[in-house]
């Protein structure tokens, strides 16, 4: 199955953010760490230019920390780019990132110079929850599901530093389903938009490949197929997701094996790597 999701409001949120990426000094972009080029848009890339970004690797607590040192290098090595791995929910952690803005636009933040910071990123990665931790109370809406924020609105953290808030943005065309399919194991694509089957098969076969102890110890699985679908089928005997006669509801199983690795209930998973052959996670696991 072919995964497309680009809501009415996406297309209206592009033209806000590319007015008004103009007035501001810092771009924060909020990634998920586990897949921080596939929750990256190109799109937020070419509109920022030349200003200081501070790449927000958020939900860290969800991901292999070995992988998300590697990013963090990476990132690096871009002109004006700065990578801060973080839980947005952990205020002792958000404070870095008011930090690293003073730093990277020296001249503002002061009395009469506003530093002005735009809060960028696709759905769902967090960036409600980080403005909420760093205004210290309930300012954005916040939900488990994506695109809870359809408008920008603006935050004046009373510390020398606004926010514009903006809502997630995804791109039109994707034509990178390898991709697409890790944005929705995820959580970053709206339900309506994807088939958990075979999302729950292509998630399988990748911790089948990268993540197969945790796989195993999680489920008790004593013999580990090599096949996505029994794995799968395993997992929704282990979850009680059956049906009349004994078989497996596999989009059950496949729903609830996607929650528990969403929630980090199979350990700290990276979906991507720095050097990663997209061409071949392309072919890798994406089923229909």
């Amino acid at each position: 199955m072919t995964i497309e999701w680009y809501p009415g409001h996406m297309g209206k949120a592009h033209k806000q953010i590319s007015e008004l990426i103009r007035a501001v000094h810092v771009i924060i972009e909020v990634l998920d760490a586990r897949l921080p080029v596939s929750s990256s848009n190109h799109l937020l890339e070419e509109l920022r230019g030349n200003k200081p970004c501070i790449k927000v690797m958020n939900k860290n607590d969800l991901a292999d920390p070995a992988v998300t040192k590697a990013w963090v290098r990476a990132f690096e090595k871009q002109t004006g780019v700065r990578a801060l791995p973080l839980s947005a929910k952990q205020p002792r952690e958000v404070n870095q990132l008011t930090r690293l803005c003073l730093r990277l636009a020296p001249t503002r933040g002061k009395p009469g110079r506003l530093l002005r910071a735009m809060v960028v990123g696709i759905p769902n990665v967090g960036k409600s929850t980080l403005i909420n931790t760093l205004a210290g109370k309930c300012i954005a809406k916040v939900g488990d599901k994506p695109a809870i924020t359809t408008c920008t609105q603006q935050i004046d953290l009373r510390n020398g530093i606004v926010l514009s808030d903006t809502p997630g943005l995804l791109w039109p065309d994707m034509s990178d389903q390898a991709a697409a399919y890790r944005l929705a194991t995820s959580g970053a694509i709206g339900a309506g938009a994807l088939d958990y089957t075979n999302v729950g098969l292509f998630a399988a076969e990748f911790m089948l490949q990268h993540y197969r102890e945790p796989l195993r110890s999680r489920y008790n699985l004593t013999d580990v197929s090599e096949s996505p679908a029994d794995v799968l089928e395993q997992i929704g005997r282990r979850l009680g997701c059956l049906v009349p006669g004994g078989g497996i509801d596999l989009h059950r199983a496949a729903e609830a094996f996607l929650r528990e690795l969403r929630a980090g209930k199979l350990g700290r998973v990276s979906f991507e790597e720095p050097g990663q052959d997209d061409g071949a996670a392309a072919d890798a696991g994406v089923h229909g």
